[in-house]
């Protein structure tokens, strides 16, 4: 496959502008749009590439196992912040203990935004948080999550809800943050102020100073520097526990398998 790519350079660009058109032709939308002197991939182009790239990923791991049989090749995943931070180092390390010619490429996102990534195959799995839309993906539950709300210390405790307080919260797509609207449209409110962080550690020391409460996984205020200057309050018992899933579309590869393998709460797949 390596040869066939190196072979592809070496078109000339008449060539290749006809292979475009034909390309686009054949499904029907396009692929490029020019930008100054050059080319930039369209929604579409962008689409094809993954779909492209998971096929090129795909024959050269049936290259490589037909040639030595072992687990090869590169496993791109995608993680919420949480699980990257407290639940994955560990499973990561015996991972690559036991597979050390798989190469695992980690993007962090809301749950929201990688299930965008698995849908344009950016990703070949992803570990997203309860709720999410499961359309046609596989999926199995692997962490369960404690979820506490966080004040800063002395602050008043709340009462039936989290205040009135602003809320700190990743942006859209986070879970989490789903869960405290409705937390809040239970008692019929919704979040006068949300003050969007990109990272937990923003979102704790923002919640230490004062400026408002935030939703977190305990295991996450476990392992934050912070972590010990915030007081945690328990949540209702149908919002305070929460499942961690791995998601994934089609057949598992040999990797995103044995990756399954060495997870809790999950089965290793059956190979094809």
């Amino acid at each position: 496959m390596a040869s066939v790519r190196r072979a592809l350079w070496h078109r000339v660009p008449s060539n290749v502008t006809t292979r475009i058109k034909q390309l686009e032709e054949r499904v029907g939308a396009a692929l490029f749009r020019r930008q100054g002197r050059g080319l930039i991939l369209t929604e579409a182009g962008r689409t094809l590439l993954g779909h492209a790239e998971k096929l090129l990923q795909l024959a050269d791991l049936a290259e490589r196992e037909m040639r030595g049989g072992s687990v090869r090749g590169v496993l791109r995943l995608g993680s919420l912040e949480s699980a990257a931070g407290a639940r994955l180092p560990p499973i990561l390390s015996a991972f690559y203990a036991r597979y050390p010619d798989v190469t695992i490429e980690l993007q962090t996102g809301t749950t929201r935004a990688l299930l965008r990534q698995l849908e344009r195959y950016e990703v070949e799995a992803a570990f997203v948080s309860e709720p999410f839309e499961r359309q046609d993906l596989n999926a199995v539950p692997v962490f369960q999550e404690e979820l506490v709300l966080i004040t800063a210390k002395g602050a008043a405790l709340p009462g039936a809800g989290p205040g009135r307080q602003a809320q700190v919260a990743f942006p859209h797509g986070c879970s989490y943050r789903q869960r405290l609207v409705e937390w809040l449209a239970e008692s019929g409110g919704s979040p006068d102020r949300i003050l969007e962080m990109s990272s937990y550690h923003a979102i704790v020391a923002c919640v230490a100073a004062g400026t408002g409460t935030a939703i977190v996984p305990a295991s996450v205020l476990d392992h934050a520097v912070l972590g010990t200057a915030v007081a945690r309050h328990p949540l209702p018992a149908h919002l305070g526990l929460n499942h961690t899933h791995l998601v994934w579309s089609g057949e598992a590869s040999p990797p995103l398998r044995s990756l399954m393998g060495l997870l809790p709460g999950s089965r290793e797949p059956a190979a094809a």
